[in-house]
């Protein structure tokens, strides 16, 4: 089978894709890209105030990617995530840093208890219509919302290329983010209750072949159209990475998307 020869399938919904991480929480936390430490500086500066020594919810926090870095950072961290499969390999990347059941629509944090609230690549799993105002409930005066989104940065020929074969293949719920910081600005509060800050932060990694693979096949889209589809499209999309990475090792850059809004 050729890339030429697949068709659109039915997207699943996003409930479904929400919930398809836990089946495969081990891949996700092994293959998954992380950030890098201008993006912490970029929060930093846009909130006016450090991360470290401030008390830091990470809503979604998954298998704790973002949790780890901002642990890291100094800041005072808890963790808020839904699912059983991503809790379990949270607790056992990260056995000292708490983590308790929720999510963003229904935060299980006291009113103005943090300093900031994380959500990386989570707040689309979101409900604006609840999780906004749980956001502006739990934070602090002067307290920030930090969004962000590790983006493939199309503007890269392999990248585009690889984009655009996702999107044949998987139809309009498309894997990869192509817009500008205003529409996402407001997707993400539609109510327009928050004053978004935008940077983009730029970054790169290096990666053998199968890790890349294993990277983009551990994204929900692939996760929730079942083994033999995934497989055909993997086997198909190995033989052009090939051909543009012959030594098997694949450069995936990134546009880390991060919005900022503090509360009044």
């Amino acid at each position: 089978m050729t890339s030429s020869s697949y068709s659109p399938s039915p997207a699943p919904s996003h409930v479904t894709r929400a919930h398809s991480f836990n089946s495969a929480a081990a891949q996700y936390a092994a293959n998954r890209p992380s950030y890098p430490t201008a993006l912490l500086d970029a929060i930093e500066d846009l909130a006016g105030h450090p991360l470290s020594g401030a008390r830091v919810a990470d809503i979604g926090a998954g298998t704790g990617i973002a949790t780890a870095l901002l642990h890291a950072r100094g800041a005072d961290v808890i963790a808020v995530e839904p699912g059983d499969g991503m809790a379990a390999q949270f607790r056992r990347a990260l056995p000292d840093v708490p983590i308790v059941r929720g999510d963003g629509n229904h935060l299980p944090l006291a009113d103005a208890c943090v300093d900031f609230l994380t959500y990386a690549q989570s707040w689309h799993w979101t409900d604006p219509a609840h999780s906004v105002p749980e956001a502006l409930r739990v934070l602090r005066p002067g307290g920030a919302l930090a969004l962000w989104w590790n983006t493939s940065a199309v503007d890269i020929p392999w990248i585009d290329a690889q984009a655009h074969r996702m999107e044949r293949r998987f139809g309009v719920d498309h894997v990869v983010q192509r817009n500008g910081d205003g529409s996402r600005a407001a997707r993400t509060d539609p109510s327009g209750r928050l004053d978004f800050a935008h940077r983009t932060v730029r970054w790169s990694r290096r990666v053998p072949l199968d890790l890349h693979l294993a990277n983009i096949s551990s994204h929900s889209i692939f996760l929730t159209h079942g083994e033999e589809s995934t497989a055909a499209f993997l086997a198909e999309e190995r033989r052009h990475l090939l051909a543009a990475f012959p030594d098997g090792t694949v450069e995936e850059t990134y546009d880390v998307e991060l919005l900022l809004a503090t509360r009044p």
